[in-house]
């Protein structure tokens, strides 16, 4: 029997729901909507029908497009007296990070409206069926895996911020600490909130019963949403950013996503100079580590103050890239992601990011889903917080993508990471590209990732090289293994008629081709 398509994602529970979709005649879009679904109760950290993402979907026969379903700033701001917004410290073992949380750090949700979107322009399959995996896993329960423990880990404080967040993810025995590694994670009030949204549709989210439910616990808790924010909300659709290389075309996110235009600079930088071979030489890292520096420049000029800085524009050499550019106004939002990707023997192409920030602590009253904290990113404001203009998209650094060509090949991709994202998907572009990689190996070779002067190098290098290029960054951290910081790209490949995958292992990725 012929492969139905493959599928990369973030859990095996994510890529197991697209796959029961590919096998009972669904399309590619019709399994990333599921995928999405499943993602909120496999990976709820990462995940939300309260936050927001892009998808880049490559119709058969079609033209690409990208639904833009991220968050958006509230139309007005409340004052900062009245918030509910503070700061907590999130843990990685070896450093500690301030995360900002309450109903005060909400930004307007776009994931419902999203997934909507994608489903009736491409989709064709019953909605009701596409969230079946999912709401039988928050019925069933999900065994938690060690990944997933260890990022509960992290944002323990925040999860376990609010009686209601402690009464899904604390330990049932210890309620002060968080689920671990190996418990049964239940979450059927979402389960009953995703079968009245698929019988209700939209509005349900968006004007009706939940939008007012939101707005009660903003007004009354210290949030800036109300049901004008959710009412007025709608999805953009845009034509990919495309360029030309080696023989590829590669289509990337165009702005709001800051993102896309990134990696396509890097992209441009390579097409110029191509790296020097062999890969993980010394001549290659010290080239890479200058590219991704120019990338980490061109960041701080059109991530200032969120709105374009004088003289961005001329920091780019491609007319095309100058003309994004011009779109890129928005204030930047930088957090937790994940990322699916999936092709289907027809050929329709998704390739799916999603956020929900680290979420703010807070459920909305009757559906267990989590609010985004999208608005408690240091990075958003250099000047302080609760400045940001009003109604405006936020700007990501996520980066769904595609690789058309060179010859029948066909690549969906795309990364978890926040700040990484771009460096992440530039070295798979690159180990793809210019090095003719197979997919798994483009992903489990070590990466690095350069910002504000300092230099961040995975382990697994040569040693030799190691040392090469860390003479020349006298600020560095070298790593000593594979770590999810550096991102989490997951692929997924057709050749003709081949069908192959690759997820990420820093962050629990998995591939699945579907027969």
């Amino acid at each position: 029997m012929a492969p139905r398509g493959v599928v990369a994602a973030g859990h095996a529970a994510t890529a197991e729901a697209a796959a029961e979709v590919l096998r009972a005649g669904g399309n590619a879009f019709d399994a990333a909507v599921a995928a999405c679904f499943t993602a909120c109760i496999a990976e709820p950290v990462l995940c939300s029908l309260a936050g927001g993402g892009f998808l880049l979907a490559c119709p058969a026969g079609g033209r690409p497009r990208v639904y833009d379903f991220f968050v958006q700033t509230p139309l007005r701001r409340r004052p900062p007296a009245e918030l509910d917004f503070h700061p907590v410290t999130a843990d990685f073992g070896t450093a500690r990070q301030e995360f900002h949380i309450g109903l005060g750090a909400a930004a307007t949700p776009g994931c419902v409206r999203g997934l909507f979107a994608v489903h009736g322009d491409l989709g064709r399959m019953p909605m009701a069926e596409l969230a079946a995996p999912a709401m039988a896993l928050a019925r069933e329960g999900l065994t938690l895996n060690e990944f997933q423990a260890y990022i509960f880990s992290i944002v323990a404080p925040i999860y376990l911020a609010t009686p209601g967040a402690r009464a899904v993810f604390a330990d049932p025995g210890h309620p002060g600490r968080i689920v671990g590694s190996g418990a049964v994670l239940r979450q059927p009030q979402q389960a009953d909130f995703m079968e009245a949204l698929c019988r209700e549709g939209p509005d349900l989210f968006h004007r009706g019963e939940v939008a007012a439910a939101v707005e009660a616990l903003c007004r009354e808790g210290g949030g800036h949403l109300t049901r004008g924010d959710l009412a007025r909300y709608a999805v953009a659709r845009h034509p990919p950013l495309a360029r030309e290389h080696l023989g590829a075309q590669v289509l990337l996110t165009p702005p709001p996503s800051a993102g896309g235009l990134l990696v396509a600079a890097a992209l441009a930088l390579l097409h110029h100079r191509p790296p020097p071979r062999p890969w993980g030489s010394p001549g290659h890292l010290r080239h890479l580590a200058r590219v991704l520096s120019a990338t980490d420049a061109l960041r701080g000029d059109i991530l200032a103050h969120g709105t374009l800085a004088p003289g961005a524009r001329e920091r780019l050499e491609d007319a095309r890239l100058r003309e994004y550019l011009q779109r890129l106004a928005g204030p930047p939002a930088r957090r937790g992601t994940t990322h699916v990707s999936i092709i289907d023997a027809a050929g329709n192409l998704a390739a799916m990011t999603v956020s929900n920030g680290e979420g703010c602590g807070h459920l909305i009253p009757g559906t267990g889903v989590m609010l985004n904290n999208m608005l408690g990113e240091a990075d958003l404001h250099p000047g302080g917080f609760h400045r940001w203009p009003g109604d405006r998209r936020m700007t990501s650094m996520m980066t769904p993508g595609a690789v058309l060509g060179p010859g029948p090949r066909r690549i969906a991709l795309g990364s978890g990471g926040s700040n990484r994202i771009r460096s992440a998907l530039a070295q798979v572009l690159s180990n793809l590209l210019h090095f003719d990689l197979a997919p798994g190996e483009a992903v489990a070779r070590p990466r690095l990732h350069v910002e504000g002067g300092h230099l961040s190098l995975e382990g697994g290098h040569d040693p030799a090289a190691v040392a090469a290029l860390t003479a020349d960054w006298p600020e560095h951290t070298v790593w000593e293994d594979r770590n999810l910081f550096f991102g989490g790209a997951h692929l997924a490949v057709q050749d003709g008629a081949t069908f192959t995958g690759a997820g990420d292992p820093r962050r629990g990725g998995v591939s699945l081709v579907v027969d």
